[in-house]
């Protein structure tokens, strides 16, 4: 495969992972968009932010390639786990168009450079923190998809909507009683199978 074709796959599914975490924001209210939603507070906006910030190191500054964007919970000394979560005064748009940027950003220098083209992670330990630019790539895409999952499950347990895109959901069936066929099934796979280890299952349904 040329390079232009590879760099085409990779934008591809970086570009794909990016719209499935966005989408999952649609419809979804000002307080639930930010709400934790696990103990260990992931949250959907938050999400956006992080991936904001890993698109824009990963693909911007470990290159030399600055983007200019003030990220003050990347900052020394900044609270862990800043990047998150939003804070009251960021705005949902806020968010959502640093995202876009970072987008842009981070495609221009898939454009600019070589795959092979090395760069330094300053985060990652001496010695040891080279990359190539398809490294990265591919670093960033199983990022992006990682917590474009994590999305799928928040905004299930939120409001129940469901899918990997607006245009396909890639889902079996639509129908809730099918579903709730479904889930019962699995829910007797699941005693079956503790009961024939001599357990109980830990929780009711």
């Amino acid at each position: 495969m040329t390079a232009s074709g590879t760099k085409s796959d990779l934008r591809f599914y970086l570009q794909s992972a990016r719209d499935a975490l966005l989408w999952k924001l649609d419809g979804v209210a000002e307080y639930d968009v930010r709400r934790p939603l696990t103990p260990t507070g992931t949250n959907l906006l938050g999400l956006v932010k992080h991936a904001a910030g890993v698109e824009l190191g990963y693909l911007g500054d470990v290159f030399g390639r600055p983007h200019g964007d003030p990220l003050p919970w990347l900052a020394d000394g900044a609270e862990p786990n800043g990047d998150m979560w939003a804070t009251a005064d960021e705005s949902r748009e806020s968010v959502v168009a640093l995202y876009r940027r970072a987008w842009a950003h981070a495609d221009a220098t898939i454009e600019a450079l070589p795959l092979e083209t090395v760069g330094r992670v300053p985060w990652w330990q001496d010695g040891k923190d080279e990359v190539t630019l398809h490294h990265a790539v591919v670093r960033v895409i199983a990022d992006t998809q990682r917590h474009a999952g994590h999305a799928d499950v928040l905004r299930e347990l939120m409001d129940g909507a469901v899918g990997m895109r607006e245009d396909n959901t890639a889902l079996p069936s639509s129908d809730p009683a099918w579903w709730e066929a479904y889930r019962e099934r699995l829910e007797g796979a699941a005693r079956q199978a503790a009961e024939r280890e001599g357990g109980r299952p830990a929780v009711s349904p």
